[in-house]
């Protein structure tokens, strides 16, 4: 494979590259093999440092350690914005020799990536003296060309997932009751209508559930304790339904329940012992999603018909 077609191999490769450590495995392998070299590093320039992120050699380098912009040469490049090339280290001021002098290093070329505003550099490293070709530095300056373009693409993908990260919890903030932490109204009807659209079967019912007693409770005991029974229910309702059931608190002491494979007796079944003394249930089937109002309002008729029987139970229990 000649120079140039291992460039271009380099450059589709990083161009695929999704982040940083993908950028940095390319461009180490590559830069050895485009140099023919004995050793090539990937430096980050870190503030006033410059970070060696990381390295292909035949002895380690400095992976993983920082100096500052002044004391390398990897820094040097970066700070004027131009390649350099030193066939003898030890004939050259700008090399700090005590960080070389543990290193096979005998000659290198530094490259920068970007020559306005570098944010890295590319390292090649020989082992015996060498002076590096014109052929060589332009391969190497076209890896820093693609290397550049790769890492603007990493970081925009980086400030996009942020964002759809950050717009995905206000989202879901705007679409949650901050009290129990579930689906609010509106999250409860965006929610409905994406799990209809993945329901499996033809049965789908809806529940209403009013929480019994909690002005009682709100008088006796204060706001606390009236919240605190608005999370016992929202407990209650999560260890009897499923993840593909959607549970909201819509307001209040209302809470409601979409589930898209169970019947209005099964939902039924499901919630009302598990809630009995502490609210009261109605059910009713859906069989339309634009329906869902009207199947809310069903539900609420017979949970205030069951709630009513609930209380003349309790009126001759009392008597």
């Amino acid at each position: 494979m000649t120079g140039v077609e291992r460039l271009l191999l380099a450059i589709q490769h990083l161009s695929l590259a999704p982040d940083l450590d993908a950028v940095q495995a390319v461009v180490r392998t590559a830069a050895r093999e485009l140099a023919d070299c004995d050793g090539a590093t990937f430096v980050l320039r870190d503030g006033e440092r410059c970070y060696y992120a990381d390295e292909d050699a035949i002895e380690p380098l400095w992976k993983g350690l920082r100096f500052p912009l002044e004391a390398c040469i990897s820094g040097w490049a970066m700070l004027h914005g131009t390649h350099v090339v030193i066939p003898d280290i030890y004939a050259d001021a700008r090399i700090p020799f005590e960080a070389y002098r543990p290193t096979f290093v005998k000659s290198l070329v530094m490259m920068p990536v970007r020559s306005i505003d570098p944010i890295a550099a590319i390292g090649a490293y020989w082992a015996h003296e060498h002076t590096a070709t014109d052929d060589e530095v332009a391969l190497l300056q076209g890896l820093a060309n693609a290397a550049s373009v790769a890492l603007d693409k990493v970081a925009v993908h980086g400030q996009l997932a942020s964002a759809v990260e950050l717009n995905h919890a206000t989202h879901r903030l705007a679409a949650s009751d901050e009290l129990t932490g579930l689906w609010n109204r509106r999250g409860f009807i965006e929610q409905a209508r994406l799990q209809w659209e993945q329901r499996s079967g033809p049965r789908a019912s809806v529940a209403f559930i009013d929480v019994d007693g909690l002005k009682l409770v709100n008088d006796g005991g204060g706001h606390d304790a009236g919240d605190a029974l608005i999370r016992r229910v929202a407990d209650v309702l999560r260890s009897r339904l499923r993840d593909t059931d959607v549970i909201a608190r819509l307001g209040g002491d209302e809470f409601a329940v979409l589930s898209t494979d169970l019947g209005a007796d099964e939902l039924h079944d499901r919630l009302a012992p598990a809630l009995v003394r502490r609210a009261s249930v109605g059910t009713a089937p859906l069989t339309d999603i634009d329906l869902l109002p009207d199947a809310l309002l069903h539900a609420d008729a017979r949970m205030y018909a069951a709630k009513r029987t609930h209380v003349a139970a309790r009126a001759i229990r009392s008597a």
